[in-house]
């Protein structure tokens, strides 16, 4: 039989589970097998009597298609879902999507190429949704894609008349609790897209604005500073002057009256030396004055028939400018809170477009406050009154969506009181942040710092496409008509016809019948013609959704957004059900970072750095992107580039390949085949019980949403302790051992219990490659690997066994040094080639001469023996990092290479029958053959 060809005697891995992934084509068929399926559905049953894990969707915005932001969010939340489910959870998922707002609406009034005073609301209300119906789908099938799993069917949409009927109803509470009012107030307000803005509509970037001293003259002193002297403020919005009705000087600070032959200044002491310097203007300091020695001195306007006067603000700081702050009241926050304590006029001299209006001077009336701000200074230098002027880069306010500047403007606008009642908006929602989970921590100091200074929350937007604030004007007498119960008639008549009802009816046909000014007693109405912030629609989710879907739970046990979202969608979320129920609508808050490319750059068209999750999925496909989010941590900004998804790629061909060759040696397996743990080889007992650490482990990851832990975990098992070690020393077993010995089905007892548990915990993560895999595995029962569950978490580990094998794997990574230099010595081009001999002494000297049979198994090497230190060479290969007290050599082994096993050893040819064999691949050859006759 010499010469023979063994391969077919030996028991080679066989798997139809392909060793290249194809994913881009093979997800979609995944797909449509979940589809038929109807895996969300069959989770939920399957589930139906669990404890519940509900993650609240926030809702991306229905406009274009799904950026690398969107994939990272959907799927950090479908690894949490599916993580869930698999611990044995019920897991409801209802996506959502904002529908109302600006974008869309300026999408539309792009394509019809008008203003908003020009059109027919209904008519743009029709094709705003149309427009987001568009994009719903669009986004649908983009997230689908992703391999997310939810409600898709049914998902949440807020211009969905109930939804709408909701907002009107939380609304309505708001009103019976007496927080909402109207007023004239500064609020954030974008000429361009002609609405006011929420605080989290806004973005700060550097601008450079003017800079400029000017003087006011003082027109009755009150005995503190002579007449005519000049108070010098300083502004970097020359536009906002026309508006001025006030100087405020801090009252702790020290001034100085300035004597100069240009006359008398009243400047901060702190600064009088920078002034100096940028005016040129010097002189003696006359007299020191206490900033609150000027309260109640009056001024002229610089160019404006009009008084002014001297009032006190803490605020005023002496860091820069002049310690003097010009007061415009209806163009900023803190101005307005002056104003009402002095009760100043609010003066608001500029329209909705950012355009001076009727109550500018005439030689503004109609300028672009921008412009115009050349045109102030100009005037300001021809009648001696600026002093300086200069530019200064400063974070200046701009609009999210057309990245315009804003500005601060006076208009009347709803609000909802931050600070009214017993306890506060604000006090409960600053009570119910720290009982909240912020993950990571720092959130929570985040939104508190955010929610301890906020304004009152400003409701009421100047749009058409959205939810009305639900209140009259009764015509006669002025007043303000809105209450619960009317909200609560206009909520049921939008829960049928929508809110396009609300500009379709009649004032008389919204009103409870026979309705009358409770004022006046008139029944002539106007209605408001304001929309609600986008921010209180979204924010209201928690009622409309959690509250109204039967399947999900209030409140909800985590919310998972963007980190912009502490004021955004967090917050709004957190004031709408603090304000009308007493407590924050989640139990835990998670937040992921911005994407970001490889070089930490923002992504942008100009730069050529975007990556489309498109155009990954078709690429790679989605199981390469999932693994990258999972790699990533998220908790901070994460990077993305094609660099990046190439060595992700890789990563993923290792786990691939890795549970490739466990599916190709159980081809001929079953469960029905395991043995029970007692009769097991060591080793497999050793790499079970290494497998149930990883579970610990990785379980423990997952429910901390530490994925990038569980990335390189699994990562580092499959490409050492698996396929380096474990499954490398059985390979031996696996092919040459006779196909049903105990020691091979020993081997792939293992195996099996440790693949079909690793599939489970790659599942929320590559979620494709684990349901191809599960569909691969022998006697598997399940029609999903998501209806399956992780493997047990295990406290009862076999330390003393880890311990043993944790120095014996030791040993051999030793040894793999010693097999590395016999290869560049031409000694043993493999390890098979070589002999080796391990020298140790004491504990870990009897450890080995206990597995010493073993060894050549464990070292992959064809003989191994065991002596004591002190014989060992001088030459012999040592590494007290790795392990200590321990040296080996090695040599070329002894005998003749088995032309089966490939093993050398002495009783190779001595076996008649089978003369190029060694003893034992003989033996098996002489049972396959008797196998052979017996069926023949």
């Amino acid at each position: 039989m010499a010469g023979r060809d063994y391969k077919e005697t030996l028991n080679l891995p066989k798997t139809a589970f392909p060793m290249r992934g194809n994913l881009p084509k093979k997800e979609p068929e995944i797909l449509k097998e979940w589809e038929k399926l109807n895996l969300y559905r069959k989770l939920l049953d399957k589930h139906q009597c669990d404890e519940k894990f509900v993650l609240h969707d926030g809702p991306p915005y229905a406009n274009g298609h799904i950026h690398i932001g969107h994939a990272l969010n959907k799927i950090l939340k479908d690894i949490v879902n599916k993580s869930k489910a698999l611990q044995g959870y019920q897991t409801p998922f209802v996506p959502g999507w904002d529908c109302h707002g600006l974008p869309i609406e300026r999408a539309v009034f792009k394509k019809l190429k008008k203003r908003k005073h020009e059109v027919d609301p209904l008519e743009v209300r029709k094709k705003c949704r149309e427009y987001a119906k568009q994009w719903i789908e669009t986004q649908r099938e983009e997230f689908i894609r992703l391999g997310v799993v939810g409600d898709w069917n049914n998902p949440y949409i807020t211009m969905d008349p109930k939804y709408q009927a909701d907002i009107v109803r939380e609304l309505g509470k708001f009103y019976e609790k007496g927080l909402v009012y109207r007023a004239k107030k500064p609020v954030f307000w974008c000429p361009s897209c002609v609405t006011a803005l929420a605080e989290a509509e806004i973005e700060y970037g550097e601008e450079e604005s003017p800079s400029i001293f000017v003087a006011f003259e003082v027109t009755d002193g009150k005995g503190v500073v002579p007449e005519g002297t000049r108070l010098v403020i300083w502004t970097t919005t020359p536009w906002t002057l026309p508006a001025n009705v006030a100087v405020a000087a801090n009252p702790e600070l020290t001034y100085v009256l300035l004597r100069t032959e240009k006359g008398r200044f009243v400047v901060a002491k702190e600064l009088l030396e920078q002034f100096k310097e940028q005016t040129g203007i010097d002189g003696e300091v006359e007299k020191e004055l206490q900033g609150a020695e000027l309260e109640g001195v009056e001024y002229s306007h610089p160019f404006i028939e009009r008084k002014g006067q001297v009032v006190l603000a803490d605020y005023v700081a002496a860091d820069t400018g002049t310690g003097l702050v010009h007061i415009a009241p209806g163009h900023g926050e803190e101005d307005y809170q002056v104003g009402l304590r002095y009760n100043l006029p609010v003066l608001v001299p500029v329209d909705d477009y950012g355009r001076f209006n009727q109550e500018a001077p005439e030689w503004l009336r109609g300028e672009k406050i921008w412009q115009a701000n050349s045109l102030i200074i100009e005037r300001l230098k021809e009648s001696g009154h600026l002093l300086f002027a200069g530019t200064i880069s400063h974070s200046y306010p701009h609009c999210w969506r057309c990245k315009g500047k804003v500005i601060f403007r006076a208009t009347p606008q709803w609000f909802i009181a931050m600070d009214k009642g017993n306890p506060t908006l604000r006090e409960v929602a600053l009570k119910e942040i720290d009982r909240v989970q912020w993950i990571p921590q720092w959130g929570r100091t985040r939104i508190r710092n955010m929610v301890e200074s906020r304004p009152d929350w400003c409701i009421s937007r100047q749009r058409i496409w959205g939810v009305p604030i639900v209140a009259f004007y009764c015509k006669k007498c002025g007043e303000v008509i809105f209450s619960r119960e009317i909200a609560e008639r206009v909520a049921q008549i939008f829960e049928k016809e929508s809110a396009d009802a609300w500009y379709q009816k009649s004032c008389s046909e919204l009103l409870p019948e026979g309705f009358t000014c409770p004022k006046c007693g008139s029944t002539e109405f106007e209605k408001e013609t304001d929309i609600l912030d986008v921010w209180f629609d979204s924010g209201s989710s928690h009622a409309a959704v959690l509250e109204r879907r039967p399947e999900l739970t209030w409140p909800a046990d985590l919310y998972l957004e963007g980190s912009d979202q502490h004021r955004g969608w967090f917050q709004a979320s957190l004031l709408e059900s603090c304000g009308t129920r007493g407590k924050a609508p989640y139990r835990a808050v998670l937040t992921h970072g911005f994407t970001l490319d490889e070089k930490g750059l923002k992504m942008s068209k100009s730069l050529g750095n975007v990556v489309s999750p498109t155009d990954v999925v078709k690429r790679y496909g989605a199981d390469i992107l999932r693994l990258w989010v999972a790699s990533e941590n998220f908790t901070e900004d994460v990077r993305i580039s094609d660099n990046i998804l190439r060595g992700v790629a890789e990563v993923y061909k290792k786990i691939r390949n890795t549970i490739r060759f466990m599916l190709g040696n159980l081809n001929d397996f079953s469960p029905a085949q395991m043995l029970p743990y007692e009769e097991l080889e060591e080793i497999d007992k050793w790499a079970l019980n290494r497998f149930h650490q990883l579970v610990n482990e990785v379980v423990e990851h997952y429910n901390n949403y530490r994925f990038n832990r569980i990335y390189r975990r699994i990562y580092e098992y499959c490409s050492v302790e698996l396929s380096s070690v474990y499954l490398d020393i059985l390979k031996d077993t696996l092919y040459c051992e006779h196909p049903r010995s105990k020691k091979r089905r020993s081997a792939q007892t293992a195996i099996y219990q440790i693949l079909y548990g690793l599939i489970t915990l790659l599942a929320p993560i590559i979620s494709f490659t684990a349901e191809e895999a599960y569909s691969h595995l022998p006697g598997r029962e399940k029609e999903s690997v998501f209806l399956e569950e992780f493997p047990p978490l295990c406290d009862e580990l076999d330390g003393k066994l880890l311990e043993r094998w944790d120095k014996l794997i030791r040993v051999k990574s030793l040894v793999n040094k010693v097999l590395e230099q016999l290869r560049k010595e031409g000694v043993a081009n493999h390890s098979l080639e070589a002999a080796v001999t391990v020298y140790a002494d004491g504990e870990l000297y009897e450890l080995l001469k206990e597995y010493q049979e073993q060894l050549p198994y464990i070292f992959i090497t064809s003989q191994a023996e065991v002596k004591r230190l002190s014989e060992a060479p001088a030459d012999a290969v040592e590494d007290p990092e790795l392990i200590q007290n321990v040296k080996a050599a090695g040599r070329r082994a002894s005998g003749q290479k088995c032309q089966r096993c490939w093993m050398y050893s002495e009783t190779v040819g001595k076996d008649p029958d089978f003369p190029d064999v060694c003893s034992r691949c003989a033996g098996v050859l002489r049972e396959l053959e008797g196998e052979r006759v017996e069926k023949d």
